[in-house]
């Protein structure tokens, strides 16, 4: 068995020190050690975690994920869809529950046959991590070439791979909404364009502007494509996450999130993350049409969801219903005044600008430009 807490000053002296994740019971013990020696940010499920993690490498921290392998099909989207073609390394540890010859849950049969299989069709480097110490470390050294690479690497860790590693005393925080406004009067009902053109006008050399997947990414790009801007393709749900991450990495800078309904609705447990970690940089703004505009204008279920209540329910200090592009505007130059982890929700009408084109930049050079921007 590996000494926990060896191996994790060994991934220390390599620059892991951030690591985001799902608990499993295989990886207890380095969990615990993430807890009590690191900073580690416990998120609602895998795919979050990669996105977290994603986040804190463009703000300059390699990041490990750690997960249950029935979480890496979580993960899928992220791993395929932001860190491949944005070249964005992750070191991840992944439990090989299911092992074969191992008595384990009938749940956990099929991912242990799979589980290997989908990290390689996924074209992610992986190795068994060995009990053997000095083996560990060289294994170490390897996955640390692929990450100064831009290139993920998996350790798939089998049953009694840590030694114990004692949970020290957590604290909760407690994070509760100071400023909720709800909806008391029509709404304007803007488009996408002309919303994203008051945010876009308010940002500054302190900005960064994340907008999610599809029509939103790219009609910000026509707006104006800035070194300060990253424009999300696919692993939908995930850019708040993505904020977060960066956020709490970087809390010099100013993250704004632009989300849409479809986006949010996806994965929605980000939301308590991202309110129990609260960080006072971070804007996130949803755009919500109830409508999958990017697909068609198919109805999502958000006409349901009060989701200014849920943010506040999750802990975001501000939560902010917006009727018109006016109020849009007083309340993002309230935010830049004070910070403090702020919601704002606005009704916007279906449809997307005509003729809109796609980024011409790609994902990677994206990402490289604003590693620049941030570090500048």
């Amino acid at each position: 068995m590996l000494d926990t807490e060896i191996f994790g000053s060994e991934l220390k002296k390599l620059g892991f020190t951030f690591y985001s994740g799902v608990p499993c019971s295989f990886l207890k013990d380095i969990i615990n050690y993430a807890i009590n020696d690191c900073e580690y940010i416990a998120a609602a499920n895998e795919g979050d975690a990669v996105a977290i993690a994603a986040g804190a490498f463009i703000g300059g921290k390699k990041a490990v994920v750690l997960m249950q392998n029935s979480g890496l099909t979580n993960a899928v989207s992220p791993l395929t869809s932001l860190n491949y073609p944005f070249n964005l390394p992750v070191l991840g540890f992944v439990s090989l529950r299911g092992e074969e010859g191992i008595s384990d849950q009938p749940q956990h049969e099929l991912m242990g046959q799979i589980t290997t299989k989908m990290l390689e069709t996924m074209k992610i480097k992986y190795e068994y991590l060995s009990c053997n110490a000095e083996e560990a470390k060289r294994q170490l050294a390897r996955a640390n070439d692929c990450i100064e690479k831009n290139q993920p690497f998996f350790f798939v860790v089998k049953k009694g791979t840590f030694k114990k590693e004692a949970l020290g005393k957590q604290e909760q925080v407690s994070t509760l909404y100071i400023h909720k406004k709800l909806k008391f009067k029509n709404d304007q009902l803007p488009s996408r364009f002309e919303a994203l053109h008051i945010i876009n006008s308010l940002k500054d050399r302190q900005t960064v502007q994340l907008a999610t997947t599809g029509k939103t990414g790219r009609e910000l790009y026509e707006i104006e494509d800035a070194c300060n801007n990253l424009y999300m393709v696919g692993s939908m749900g995930c850019i708040g996450s993505l904020g977060l991450g960066l956020a709490l990495t970087r809390r010099d800078k100013d993250i704004v999130v632009i989300d849409g309904d479809g986006s949010l609705l996806m994965r929605m447990g980000s939301l308590a993350t991202n309110g129990y970690y609260h960080p006072e940089n971070m804007l996130h703004i949803l755009l919500d049409n109830n409508a999958y505009d990017s697909t068609g204008c198919q109805s999502t279920v958000s006409n349901n969801v009060n989701f200014v209540d849920i943010a506040a329910a999750c802990g975001y200090t501000n939560s902010i219903y917006v009727h018109n592009l006016e109020e849009l505007e007083t309340y993002i130059k309230a935010w830049k005044k004070e910070k403090k982890l702020t919601f704002i929700y606005i009704k916007i009408s279906k449809g997307s600008k005509e003729n809109l084109g796609r980024p011409k930049i790609k994902p990677y050079e994206v990402k490289e430009r604003l590693k620049v921007f941030i570090n500048g």
